[in-house]
């Protein structure tokens, strides 16, 4: 597949939301959907760094301004609040937001902060907006996973949590992991339900953003992060090509349900291509169980 970002169709008229659009892969993301003609919502935790965010994509877009929409996935009282104040038909969800390898912390509602903010954040976002996207024509659910889903093989309810045992990189991958399995499950209920809506899933390949030294940041491992970070600029591509995946996934006309895109050179960069989940990401029966478990924490439904 050969593609870029002049590939993407006119996009006057959709609306889309991207969860941390205020760096990284979320910014690139964003910026490119404004450069082809979307109405898009800078979602995301710090209100000073979206009000930056909205004014350099304004002018690095040609004028297109973005909505602001305070968002802390972290908090699903307040995730409840950021989806009632978006009005109208969503066109695209994209949930890009994330945290990565960090020491142990909690979320307001006692979730370990990884699965809180990637999977919960993101499966009660995406049920809240469930209505605002029903009213589009040709509503799409875009979700980022990692290659590092593939580094775990299974995953518990405890996981949620992770009060008894915890390894940032094993807890970051079981995010993952439970982001794609999210992606095929609200796929299969879509389709079971009449619906139209379009998920897929994506991944960036190793790709420069600031997600790499967060972690270490976070646990006050300055070295650690410094060195993390001079490995990624080296090796990784820039983050506008790790959000090609994305983007293709969320404006293409060629992405079937259920998909699932990463880059095309060994999964790492490159031009998007269609990926293979693992085994455990493509097992139904766990994905069912996930979901429940996640209705149960998050309190809300979706389909």
């Amino acid at each position: 597949m050969s593609w870029r970002t002049a590939d993407i169709p006119d996009l006057t008229g959709r609306r889309a939301l991207v969860t941390g659009a205020t760096s990284g892969l979320g910014y690139e993301t964003a910026l490119e959907l404004l450069r082809h003609g979307a109405d898009v919502i800078v979602a995301a935790r710090n209100p000073e760094k979206s009000v930056r965010a909205a004014a350099d994509l304004t002018a690095a877009s040609g004028g297109r301004k973005p909505e602001v929409l305070d968002l802390d996935l972290s908090d699903l009282a307040g995730v409840e609040k950021a989806a009632d104040r978006v009005e109208g038909p969503l066109d695209l969800l994209v949930n890009n937001a994330g945290v990565m390898a960090p020491p142990y912390r909690q979320t307001v509602d006692g979730f370990e902060l990884q699965m809180g903010t990637n999977h919960l954040g993101h499966f009660a976002l995406t049920a809240r907006l469930l209505p605002r996207l029903l009213e589009a024509e040709h509503p799409r659910v875009v979700t980022v996973s990692s290659f590092m889903h593939k580094t775990v093989r299974g995953l518990s309810q405890a996981d949620l949590r992770a009060e008894q045992s915890y390894g940032k990189w094993d807890a970051y991958g079981k995010s993952k992991l439970a982001n794609l399995l999210f992606t095929l499950e609200l796929d299969r209920r879509a389709r079971a339900a009449g619906s139209n809506l379009l998920s897929a899933g994506s991944h960036p390949g190793y790709a420069r953003t600031h997600l790499q030294t967060s972690g270490p940041q976070l646990g006050g491992k300055n070295l650690e992060a410094r060195i993390i970070g001079g490995f990624t600029g080296l090796l990784a591509q820039s983050a506008a090509a790790g959000a090609w995946p994305s983007l293709y996934a969320g404006t293409s006309a060629e992405v079937r349900p259920g998909s699932y895109f990463g880059p095309a050179f060994l999964g790492y960069r490159g031009a998007p291509k269609v990926a293979r989940p693992s085994r455990t990401a493509q097992d139904p029966e766990l994905a069912q169980r996930l979901w429940k478990w996640s209705v149960e924490a998050a309190g809300v439904d979706a389909f």
